[in-house]
């Protein structure tokens, strides 16, 4: 390589020394690089995301779409949805409707308040009620609860506002709720009509609620609520009111319902409901019971237009509102709601329906003030009772002049020979024909109107809230003073009408006691055991209904002057000598007497023959 072409080459690498040298970039337009270098790699990757991500999504949402087409089958569609609630009011309630279920998911009696003065709610939201049915569809089991129902337009007329909720498969293919709330009426029409939906093969219904307390006796009230229900063309039944419980009906049930003290939620079939589940619960919160009903078959109509029918009633435990469904129809047909009113046994529950009730009604509608109604109540019922009241105390005054004869045989008979004392007095009492008897059976007709009036007063709704002097409230206690502590069977408040009536009733006892102290000869420690039963009440009655115990006091009241008054009226001494003229008869023994003397005269010989061997 010659001179001339080395000198060539050290020229050019001058050259592009100078021209990188001259063309170097500043510092700014290396950072302005850099940033466009890690934008341009960032929307590369974007870009690369972009075409992937959808593929993800489709395959998801495929996913979950087949995944609910398995559950729900023709109702998958119906598993999409927003909660909405329509709202009907009349002048008796209040109810929303959830399109969630397609069922009534809050009821308000608008009627009536709590004891605290806020409206009275029966139930709100799926916690405190609960019901649908199971769709037996293409080998599918689909809660309803689980779908979503679209509320059609509300429809009106003179008597009566009509919702229907539809569960929609596609135009021809659906099934509707449709619930019929009358203007005036606690009983709503709820019917299942479907359109082209012949695939279903059964409907499987359950009912879940609690009972929220109302009133200011959580215990009282609890002890009035239960599950109860009506067997097909049968009686009444419920399960227990005191402990949990539950039973599996194998027959059908005509209605169910979930009762409260004053208020029920019942469920009516048209047909009959086939073999449910029950079971009750006791709360601690602020409900007092939970019930359940499951498993529970319902026959459905598959063609299209057939209604299966329900009825619901949301409303009071008022007899006559009760019993007035069964007006007009056969004992085969009737509903016997009425039976949701506690008014005792058999016999106690007709005297309620054929004396109290009645007569209740009929002060109740002058529109007095409830005590003066109960007052007339009581005066009406000692009137009728008065004969017998003068013959207890006719039989007593007998027994009560012959005292000095009793006192000579037990001088003349040894304490060690009970029998013989017995035998004696009986011999005496047939000779002045005086029955030992006398004053106790008139007492015994007695009980069971007294049994009666118990059953009633904690039942009568026409009680509730209504006051009268110092209570606040006649269907509930009427305290004066609130303890700082519990008193065990006693509570932790002070009842004024409960302490009267035991006040008074301690008194009429002493007087009674007075008037039989004879029988106190012969069993000395009798009188403490009569001196016992008001004290009980005392504690019994002191959660009751001050209704109850005002009546009570009253009744007591009026019994004690209605002896003074006999007594003022019978001349002892005449009374006497009527019966030392009956000894010169030929004594006729006869009834309870001639048994007692006979079943004497036996155990003496049998004891005889006993010493003899």
């Amino acid at each position: 390589m010659d001179k001339n072409t080395l000198t060539a080459f050290a020229l050019i690498g001058l050259l592009f020394v100078g021209f990188y040298w001259l063309n170097k970039p500043t510092e700014e337009q290396r950072k302005l690089a850099e940033q466009q270098r890690i934008e341009a790699q960032a929307a590369a990757e974007m870009q690369q995301q972009t075409v992937v991500q959808p593929d993800a999504l489709t395959l998801d949402t495929a996913k979950i779409a087949a995944d609910r087409e398995g559950k729900f089958g023709v109702f998958a569609q119906a598993s999409l949805g927003e909660n909405k609630t329509e709202t009907v009011e009349t002048d008796l309630l209040k109810i929303d409707f959830s399109n969630k279920g397609g069922k009534i998911s809050a009821v308000e009696l608008k009627k009536y308040r709590t004891h605290d003065s806020l409206p009275l709610v029966l139930f709100s939201g799926e916690e405190e009620n609960d019901y649908g049915f199971y769709i037996n569809i293409n080998n599918r089991s689909i809660n309803t609860s689980d779908l979503f129902f679209e509320a059609l337009p509300l429809v009106k007329n003179d008597t009566a506002q009509i919702i229907t909720m539809r569960l929609a498969v596609n135009e021809n293919s659906h099934l509707d709720f449709v619930y019929t709330i009358p203007n005036d009426n606690y009983m709503l029409k709820f019917d299942i009509v479907s359109a082209g939906m012949q695939d279903i093969r059964g409907l499987e219904m359950f009912w879940h609620g609690k009972v929220r307390q109302q009133e200011k006796g959580r215990d009282f009230e609890g002890r009035y609520s239960g599950l109860y229900y009506k067997f097909w063309g049968k009686e009444v039944e419920n399960l227990s009111e005191s402990k949990p419980d539950s039973k599996k009906i194998e027959t059908g049930l005509k209605w169910i319902a979930f009762k409260d003290q004053f208020f029920s939620s019942i469920l009516i079939a048209d047909d009959k409901f086939s073999s449910p589940n029950l079971e009750s619960n006791i709360l601690n919160d602020k409900y007092l019971k939970e019930y359940s009903v499951s498993k529970m078959t319902v026959p459905f109509k598959t063609q299209d237009g057939d209604k299966t029918g329900f009825r619901f009633y949301f409303g009071p435990n008022h007899f006559k509102t009760l019993n007035d469904y069964d007006k007009g129809l056969n004992s085969d047909q009737q509903l016997d709601l009425q039976k949701l009113v506690p008014l005792g046994w058999t016999l106690f529950r007709w005297i309620n329906r054929v004396l109290v009730i009645p007569m209740f009604n009929f002060f109740g509608g002058f529109g007095w003030n409830f005590g003066i109604v109960i007052l007339l109540m009581t005066i009406v019922i000692k009137l009728l009772l008065f004969p017998l009241t003068y013959k207890s105390y006719m039989s007593s005054a007998k027994m009560r002049v012959l005292k000095p004869e009793i006192e000579k045989i037990n001088e003349r008979i040894p304490a060690n020979k009970p029998q013989d004392r017995q035998k004696a007095t009986m011999e005496l009492y047939g000779k002045v024909g005086v029955s030992p008897m006398g004053g106790c059976l008139p007492m015994l007709l007695q009980m069971p109107i007294l049994i009666a009036m118990f059953s009633f007063f904690p039942a009568a709704i026409e009680l509730r809230q209504q006051s009268f002097l110092w209570a606040p409230d006649l269907s509930t206690y009427d305290s004066i003073l609130n303890l700082p502590f519990n008193i065990p069977f006693y509570g932790a408040h002070v009842s004024l009408f409960c302490l009267l009536m035991s006040i008074v009733n301690v008194i009429y006892t002493h007087i009674n006691m007075a008037t039989q102290d004879m029988g106190n000869q012969q069993i000395p420690g009798m009188k403490y055991i009569m001196y016992l039963m008001p004290v009980m009440f005392l504690f019994f009655f002191n959660s009751y209904a001050s209704g109850l115990s005002y009546y009570y006091l009253i009744s007591t009241l009026i019994t004690i002057g209605q002896t003074y008054a006999i007594r003022a009226t019978v001349d002892e001494d005449k009374l006497l000598a009527q019966l030392n003229e009956n000894r010169k008869k030929p004594a006729k023994k006869k009834g309870f007497l001639a048994r007692l003397e006979e079943a004497q005269r036996k155990q003496l010989e049998a004891q005889k023959k006993g010493k003899k061997r």
